[in-house]
């Protein structure tokens, strides 16, 4: 079982003590970029609730994840057209 490190962070004003097996440097990237989008969504619309700010960051990265999905399955077809000759 990989070793946990132990992290504390600050997103969007509150903080956070964080796990993982990733680096401390990884967790700190990580939750710096959740900050970083959630003060852009703050920044348009800065009547929004922390929760609502939370929510509407989380849907932006789930797209960019499927997003990232779609370019890989693409990318993985391809390959595999490419190997069958």
């Amino acid at each position: 079982m990989a070793e946990k490190n132990r992290v504390q962070v600050t997103i969007f004003g509150y903080h956070y003590n964080l796990r993982g097996t990733q680096s401390v440097e990884e967790i700190q990237s990580l939750a710096a970029e959740v900050d970083r989008r959630m003060g852009e969504v703050s920044d348009h619309a800065p009547i929004l609730t922390t929760t609502q700010v939370a929510v509407l960051t989380a849907l932006q990265l789930a797209d960019d994840l499927q997003k990232l999905q779609s370019e890989f399955d693409k990318g993985f077809q391809l390959s595999l057209i490419h190997t069958k000759k």
